[in-house]
């Protein structure tokens, strides 16, 4: 699996996986897009914070379309586990919260700084992962504190800590729709 170069010092893992992957991601949430909803912070949908339609997925659910997305994805968390073998100390975690599909359209996205370890309800979270469904210039993900921004490119897929140390936004492109999958590793 290739690799993409992040200073390891950022404790951000990427890696790309198949392209035919990312367009079955899309397909799926496309075959499946009346279940879509607006994306949620918190409990609550706020357009100018985020602004997405989400398909969410049960994290047991079993599909031609998302199985082998889910395959590729554990060869990264392996990689992740070599580069920072500390994590295999921690208590056994895997995802088990659901996770989803987002579309962003023109202009929309993440917009502002946030974590995924905010709360009680989400403090079993341990890492986040985090695909590029389609290539975007200027459509990537900026990390505050480690001062850079990952590109948008399809098949990037990434792992990083769930805490404060590791807040981001999204890239906001006001020219390109941006499709990503992405959710959480939690403690079992």
């Amino acid at each position: 699996m290739e690799k993409y170069k992040i200073d390891k010092n950022y404790c951000i893992g990427g890696w790309y996986i198949s392209e035919k992957i990312c367009d079955d991601l899309i397909k799926f949430y496309n075959l499946n897009i009346k279940h879509t909803q607006d994306g949620k912070i918190g409990k609550g949908v706020n357009k100018l914070k985020k602004d997405s339609k989400d398909l969410i997925i049960p994290a047991k659910y079993s599909h031609d379309l998302i199985n082998p997305y889910r395959l590729e994805l554990q060869k990264c968390l392996d990689d992740y586990v070599k580069e920072y073998p500390i994590v295999k100390d921690f208590a056994r975690f895997n995802i088990i919260e659901n996770y989803g599909i987002q579309h962003y359209k023109k202009s929309g996205g993440f917009k502002v700084w946030h974590c995924e370890r905010t709360g009680p309800n989400k403090s079993n979270r341990v890492l986040v992962f985090m695909t590029y469904l389609n290539t975007i210039k200027k459509g990537g993900t900026i990390f505050k504190y480690q001062n850079i921004t990952i590109p948008c490119i399809k098949g990037l897929t990434l792992i990083w800590p769930t805490d404060f140390t590791h807040l981001h936004k999204g890239q906001i492109s006001k020219t390109h729709e941006k499709y990503i999958i992405t959710g959480w590793y939690n403690f079992i």
